[in-house]
């Protein structure tokens, strides 16, 4: 091996322009300005080649002899050095141009799939999740260099305290970086994964998150509500005694269109694009949702509980608080979803999955799917019925339990 020859005491001693050598092909280069820098000389198929490697002030003795170590490797390999750094520069060149941070990715994202969601609901909450939870701590970081440590600053601060917050923002991270990968805007293993990897990192969600079920009222107490509420004279306080009948969701109530109704077959269908579940849900309508429906024809051509002063269907939050005008705060829209199955469960015989599918919920495993082609509409209908008859018929209190 060749002596160093060169010190850095000796690099600012010299005051004269030419090379000097340090050994290894190592050169110093001091031009006429005394400008000085690193040059590695090498020979490659009989031609003599120079290769820059940095100023003196950039690159201290130390660097240049790895670097000019690096050149010989590649010399070892019978590469060219100068061509090899060219293919680097050219491939770090390309990776900067496919750099994008993590809010690029998001805003990309959503727009990409907002159209085949539900709802604008939806939409806004994968907007919030992200600009409050994860663009404060990792929003204007490349996607290429997120690491785990940083999806966990994001998350740890509200596992516990927000627990389905917390969970539903590591799937949306996770699915922001999976496309991030498909678009070579970054590489490796996700670090927002939960399987094999932030398990083992994180409490499991099910085993920290509280459960807190809609409040709703008790169904022995359905008739002298209903008494209250016919008393109400708006729009919204039909909405919500359609609701109860059918025991569907705010959301396919309030934006029910008369095309959906078929009195004579006395159906409501409500399309896929409304249902949770994504699937098209036949509902059977009793005698009473029925005369709500006739009371109601003719004040807007489609929608059926119109917001007349907009031409609209009413926002999600008007039957909340129209609860709160009737001062039953304490109850909520979906609670009486809740109230229909444990009557359904409690005072009727019909089969778990007739109550099920009244609900749109979905069966438990893929087999019972399979196998369950029927929507049991025939049964729905008695159900259904007997549901609003309970709702609207005057019930004795229970008698008292013997001590």
């Amino acid at each position: 091996m060749a002596i160093e020859k060169l010190s850095t005491t000796k690099i600012l001693r010299i005051s004269k322009p030419g090379k000097y050598n340090d050994g290894n092909g190592l050169y110093l280069q001091v031009t006429k300005n005394l400008v000085k820098s690193w040059v590695f000389r090498y020979q490659m198929d009989g031609h003599e080649h120079y290769m820059g490697l940095g100023s003196i002030y950039a690159v201290d003795i130390k660097g240049a002899r790895k670097k000019a170590q690096k050149a010989r490797e590649c010399l070892a390999r019978k590469t060219d050095p100068l061509q090899e750094r060219a293919t680097v520069v050219a491939k770090d060149k390309k990776r900067n141009e496919r750099n994008k941070t993590f809010d690029e990715c998001a805003t990309e994202y959503i727009e990409l799939h907002k159209h085949g969601w539900k709802s604008i609901k939806h939409l806004k909450q994968w907007e919030s999740s992200i600009n409050t939870y994860a663009s404060p701590y990792f929003g204007q970081v490349f996607v290429r260099e997120i690491s785990t440590a940083l999806i966990l600053q994001a998350l740890e601060p509200i596992w516990v305290t927000k627990t389905e917050t917390a969970s539903r923002l590591r799937e949306r991270i996770e699915r922001i970086l999976s496309w991030a990968t498909i678009g070579d805007y970054r590489d490796g293993e996700n670090p927002a994964r939960w399987d094999g990897h932030l398990q083992e990192l994180l409490p499991k969600p099910s085993r920290i998150k509280i459960v807190r079920h809609h409040p709703s009222i008790p169904y022995q107490e359905m008739s002298g509500f209903f008494k209250l509420l016919n008393a109400e004279r708006s729009i919204v306080a039909r909405a919500l005694e359609f609701t109860i009948f059918t025991a569907c969701r705010t959301s396919e109530a309030l934006r029910v269109k008369w095309q959906e109704i078929d009195f004579a077959q006395r159906v409501w269908t409500v399309p896929a694009e409304r249902m949770k579940g994504g699937r098209v849900h036949r509902v059977p309508l009793a005698e009473a949702p029925l005369e709500i429906l006739g009371a109601l024809k003719g004040l807007h051509p489609d929608w059926v509980f119109p917001n007349l002063r907009r031409g609209l269907p009413y926002c999600e939050t008007a039957m909340f608080a129209l609860l709160r005008k009737m001062k039953r705060p304490g109850i909520t829209v979906h609670g009486f979803r809740s109230a229909f199955r444990v009557w359904a469960a409690e005072q009727t015989n019909y089969p778990k999955e007739v109550l099920e599918m009244a609900l749109a919920h979905k069966q438990a495993t893929i087999v019972e799917e399979a196998y369950q082609r029927s929507d049991l509409f025939g049964r729905r209908q008695a159900l259904m019925q007997d549901w609003a008859g309970w709702c609207i018929r005057p019930h004795s209190p229970p008698d008292p339990q013997p001590r």
